[in-house]
């Protein structure tokens, strides 16, 4: 796995990952997304899910078949109760 905040990733590599999940939730802000990754939705996830310096936002934690990209203090609660 690379490290996301060394390296940055192409639009269609972070595509590839991200697609592989049953659900990803994206913390940007004060907001939670969530989304079952296809190609319907590849483009809000992929602006979402992509910070300015071109990287997934951090942190990105793969839980099972769930995807958490970025942080916001609700996410974390929702997923870990």
């Amino acid at each position: 796995m690379t490290d996301a905040g060394k390296e940055g990733i192409d639009l269609e590599s972070a595509w590839e990952r991200i697609k592989q999940y049953d659900i990803v939730h994206i913390g940007k802000g004060k907001k939670v997304l969530t989304f079952s990754p296809d190609e319907t939705n590849r483009e809000e996830i992929l602006k979402s899910a992509i910070g300015r310096s071109g990287n997934l936002r951090a942190p990105t934690i793969e839980i099972d078949k769930m995807l958490m990209i970025g942080y916001n203090d609700e996410m974390y609660q929702r997923v870990m109760d």
